[in-house]
């Protein structure tokens, strides 16, 4: 019975070992262990400007039906799968050609074909793809067809894919996933310096009071941010009894020397006809009787009911000074409006570059509240000035690019700003994106192919922010994840392979 019991208990343990062992273990793309002799299935990675192809297939073997599962994305900031359209693979071998066509996919970016090839020789594979406003083609070139599978055995060459991550079109197509070729181009040392966004001059225009009086507010729409037209009417100053000393005061005080000028004009006037007066005393007549005209309507149109008081331009409030019912005098600000058109961009420039100042081009920055790059160039921006001393309460030297204003550029606001100088020609470039930064090393991930990737150690050059110089680590034309790559290194840090969500 023991004995019994230790069989059974043997029987388990190795039952339970090859349950697991058949759940976990990998297969080839045919569907093959690793290891075992057998038709390996042939991969395509191949890229139009419009559409990523990636096919598996078993090799073509005359007549034997090799099923073809094509996996195609659409190109863009993102990648997304085709969710739509019609697809056909043709064979063309010499003057012989075969052809069939999917017409929906069988699951989102994946359609399915299948050819049985009839002739054996060299011919090339054509994709031909027709979905919701896009037409495209991508070809195969040099597609062999073998006479039987122990002619396409023999012809299988060994791929090492050790070292590759696995990540999936399907993992891929549900998230913000982008790769690109890399490529030799300029790119700027760059002057890695801090700064701030400030009002352009001229842009800010102020509204005053022009009177002592009480301010009431002529719209609901005097708040920061709100919009304004040139001769929108926004506040009122009344003078009431408490401004100007006493304002009905003075304006009888002023009709009274007007009528008393106007009387010693028109008498004057009647006497230097028939010359009884002198010219001078004819000029001074006039003069005081003008003088009275202005003084009275001075202070009709200030005080009389109050004064409002208009925006001088198109543009927004951009600070409010005072409040409804507050008490101001003459001359005191009431709001700033700001044209809104231009900001000036100030960078602080280190002692230490001083020497590099003269070399400055144009200007990258972000800011701290957002995590876009903005270009001098693209916003029509321009190098206004650079400072030749450093002022007592920086020890900095400024300098000034003017550029166009975003809403997302707030004045006050402090920047990360990348000031470029000496171009470096000809030199492998790839977006910051891209980098993955690991104790102090940067790294990226290269896909080999359509869902292998390998993660490579890079040695990089100048950095402006946007691009990086890549001196050593990825080589011209291969391409490299700028979008997605934290998700594999996810998958890479797993362990786990992950399994394919379509057949092979």
């Amino acid at each position: 019975m023991k004995r019994l019991l230790v069989a059974i208990f043997v029987l388990a343990v190795v039952a339970g070992c090859n349950t697991t062992a058949t759940e976990n273990h990998e297969h080839a793309p045919d569907g093959s262990h690793p290891g075992e002799e057998g038709l390996q299935a042939l991969s395509y990675t191949l890229y139009s400007d419009k559409t990523e192809l990636f096919v598996e297939f078993k090799p073509l073997v005359v007549g034997q039906t090799s099923t073809f599962a094509a996996h195609l994305t659409k190109l863009g900031d993102t990648f997304l799968p085709y969710t739509e359209g019609i697809v056909t693979v043709s064979l063309l071998l010499g003057t012989k050609g075969l052809k069939q066509t999917a017409i929906a996919p069988s699951s989102p970016g994946i359609f399915r074909l299948a050819l049985q090839p009839s002739a054996v020789g060299k011919g090339k594979l054509i994709f031909d793809i027709t979905a919701s406003g896009i037409t495209d083609q991508i070809v195969i070139p040099d597609v062999e067809v073998y006479a039987n599978e122990a002619a396409a055995i023999a012809s299988q060459a060994l791929t090492d894919g050790a070292n590759d991550i696995s990540f999936l079109k399907e993992q891929a197509w549900k998230i913000e996933f982008t790769n690109m070729p890399v490529t030799k181009d300029t790119i700027y040392e760059v002057l890695k310096v801090t700064g701030e966004i400030q009002s352009a001059p001229g842009d800010d225009v102020t509204i005053a009071s022009r009177s002592n009086g009480i301010v009431k507010f002529l719209t609901n729409n005097n708040v920061i941010g709100a919009s304004v037209r040139s001769g929108q009417p926004m506040f009122g100053v009344s003078g009431g009894e408490i401004a100007f000393e006493n304002v009905e005061a003075a304006k009888e005080a002023a009709r009274a020397e007007l009528s008393t000028a106007k009387a010693e004009y028109d008498r004057i006037s009647e006497l230097i006809k028939d010359k009884l007066v002198t010219q001078t005393e004819y000029r001074q007549a006039s003069l005081r009787y003008e003088q009275a005209q202005i003084a009275l309507a001075n202070l009709s149109r200030n005080y009389s009911g109050g004064k409002n008081l208009s925006s001088p331009i198109n543009g927004y409030v951009k600070t409010l000074l005072v409040s409804e019912g507050q008490y101001v005098n003459s001359g005191q600000p009431l709001a700033i409006i700001t044209k809104n058109n231009q900001i000036i961009l100030k960078a602080d420039v280190s002692l230490k570059d001083a020497g590099k100042i003269q070399e400055i081009r144009e200007a990258q920055f972000s800011l701290a509240q957002s995590k876009e790059l903005f270009n001098s160039k693209e916003l029509n921006g321009r190098l206004l000035s650079i400072g030749k001393t450093t002022s007592s309460n920086s020890p900095f030297i400024p300098v000034f690019f003017q550029i166009d204003r975003r809403p997302e550029l707030v004045p006050g606001s402090f920047a990360d700003i990348y000031l470029k100088t000496k171009p470096v020609y000809n030199v492998l470039i790839i977006p910051v994106s891209a980098l993955i930064e690991e104790q102090g090393a940067y790294y990226a991930y290269v896909q080999t192919k359509g869902e292998s990737f390998q993660k490579r150690e890079l040695k990089l050059g100048v950095n402006d922010g946007k691009q990086v110089q890549v001196v050593s680590g990825i080589s011209e034309g291969e391409r490299v994840v700028v979008k997605g790559a934290y998700q594999i290194k996810l998958t890479q840090a797993s362990g786990t392979m992950p399994a394919h969500g379509h057949e092979h």
